[in-house]
């Protein structure tokens, strides 16, 4: 049995990686798509939280997340959006007659500083660029990288060229 302990943080900031299993490439249709926004908004209305910055790739997904002040239970948002989503979808059955469309574990990491928070959310929207999907983070449809540059955060044209030195060397797979 595993001894893995997960950081719980009433109101904390925290960056997640989701994998499908055994990263079958099923994230990026329009039915897949769908049920995902479905699911975050079922989960979400819920348990609220917020959304910082999120990228959707064909076998995982990477998102930041503000929980309320008097919560830290992003585990059970978790597992109501894996459950809701895979309701919809094909999928085989495993030993436990669960749909195999997610790996059973999820990735995360409690954000500490604003500076961290940059760090990731610089890694999500380039993340596309470093698959080699795109160019740059803009032509990424699958990210929420379009709401920040029209809200100022970003230039249209940030991580075009060139790997941002902020996140080089870093890997959050």
């Amino acid at each position: 049995m595993s001894n893995y302990r997960r950081a719980y943080f009433s109101g904390g900031r925290y960056f997640f990686t989701l994998v499908t299993h055994e990263r079958k490439p099923l994230l990026c249709t329009d039915q897949a798509i769908s049920r995902l926004r479905s699911a975050f908004r079922y989960a979400m209305k819920k348990h609220p939280y917020r959304i910082e910055g999120i990228v959707v790739l064909p076998d995982h997904l990477h998102c930041i997340w503000q929980l309320p002040e008097n919560d830290s239970d992003f585990s059970k948002r978790w597992n109501m959006i894996k459950r809701y989503f895979s309701i919809g979808m094909n999928g085989d059955l495993n030993h436990r007659r669960e749909k195999n469309i997610w790996q059973r574990r999820f990735w995360e990491h409690l954000i500490r500083s604003e500076e961290e928070f940059q760090r990731c959310l610089d890694y999500i929207y380039y993340n596309p660029v470093k698959h080699g999907y795109v160019n740059g983070p803009w032509d990424w449809c699958y990210s929420s990288f379009r709401r920040d540059v029209e809200q100022g955060r970003y230039d249209a044209r940030w991580g075009s060229h060139e790997e941002p030195r902020r996140i080089k060397n870093i890997n959050f797979e």
